[in-house]
């Protein structure tokens, strides 16, 4: 079948030839599908349809673009560019900004900005800033960020400590508090820009899967790489997410529109190469606490791990592809042994090991 309509092996076939396939076989077809897959082809303004796309459609793999073609019915979409629309209001282009930010193909941008309702809104993102960061560090401690230098910093009932690993809250909890407000403004930053527009597309439950795992992962990663050492921050989730979106870029880039993209990528590099420098530098430094040490880094480095694996899948599975869904099972069932091999770790390895941890605080 791949030799017949793709003889060249380029991936692709043209409109024409999945037109004239559809009409050949458009009887066995129920004739409202077939009206919507014959609008999907006109509305390919690329002339051609990608190989693995075609075997989605015609299989029970549906994209998320057959989705919304089939809630929208045969209405057909706009044969010009959305950078080519004109009189649009601020929402409006707010809504198109983000689908060139963020979906490689110009069909996906297309059904996004003709479909998005924003409802549900990127609530997830929003709360888990406002509420988590400045609401619970503002009003319950009357501060927004506690320095390491403070005498409340270990005491508080939220942050993961070796010697507290059994309190399992702490595993997750650690996001809510920050190691200086440099450290806070950062990932508040990086989690909104990044966080809000993917939010926007792919949905708090498939975001809120890749940060919390992201979360997990980093303080996992801390109590078997650097098991002395506290963590706090919610660096875990937001590597997970901008390293995701930012591999997702780079696996799409001759598909992304967006502006500046190359300054966007640098710029977020940067960003994250000063926080993730300073991490290391206050993680050897010396401590306000001795013989307890300043927060771990490897938290950082356990959210790019689920980022560039999970995270990626996640968002590349804007369209459902079957390689992506085998990738996906695969990442999942290495992230599941990691934590569990984590669990056991915590267990036993600790009094194995005989290390000399720090007091509780």
């Amino acid at each position: 079948l791949l030799s017949q309509f793709d003889p060249d092996s380029t991936g692709y076939i043209s409109t024409e030839k999945f037109r004239s396939l559809l009409q050949r076989h458009g009887s066995e077809l129920d004739p409202h599908k077939l009206e919507v897959l014959l609008a999907l082809a006109d509305s390919n303004s690329e002339g051609r349809i990608c190989y693995q796309d075609f075997v989605n459609l015609m299989s029970n793999k549906r994209s998320n673009s057959f989705r919304q073609a089939i809630l929208q019915g045969n209405r057909r979409l706009c044969s010009k560019a959305l950078l080519e629309e004109t009189g649009l209001s601020l929402s409006q282009r707010l809504i198109r900004h983000v689908a060139y930010e963020t979906l490689p193909r110009e069909i996906d941008r297309k059904w996004y900005y003709d479909s998005y309702t924003c409802c549900p809104p990127p609530w997830f993102m929003i709360t888990i800033t406002i509420v988590a960061f400045f609401l619970y560090n503002g009003v319950v401690l009357d501060r927004f960020v506690l320095q390491v230098s403070h005498p409340l910093y270990l005491k508080n009932a939220l942050l993961y400590h070796p010697q507290l690993r059994a309190q399992a809250w702490r595993y997750l909890t650690y996001i809510f508090m920050h190691a200086g407000i440099e450290h806070l403004g950062l990932n508040v930053v990086l989690q909104l820009l990044v966080g809000v527009p993917l939010e926007m597309v792919h949905g708090a439950a498939r975001i809120s899967f890749v940060y919390v795992a992201g979360v997990v992962a980093g303080s996992l990663a801390v109590s078997v790489a650097d098991m002395r050492a506290p963590v706090v921050g919610s660096s875990g989730g937001v590597y997970a997410l901008v390293s995701a979106h930012l591999a997702n870029i780079v696996m799409n880039w001759s598909g992304m529109k967006c502006q500046f993209k190359l300054l966007r990528m640098a710029v977020a590099l940067i960003c994250m190469s000063f926080e993730f420098g300073r991490a290391v530098w206050l993680r050897f430094h010396p401590s306000a606490y001795p013989p307890c040490p300043h927060p771990s880094f490897m938290a950082h480095l356990g959210g790019v791990m689920v980022g560039i694996t999970l995270g990626v899948i996640i968002l590349r599975n804007y369209e459902q592809r079957l390689q992506d869904q085998t990738l996906w099972w695969i990442f999942l069932s290495i992230y599941i042994i990691f934590v569990l091999f984590a669990i056991f770790w915590n267990i036993f390895a600790y009094s194995l090991l005989d290390l000399k941890l720090p007091p509780p605080p």
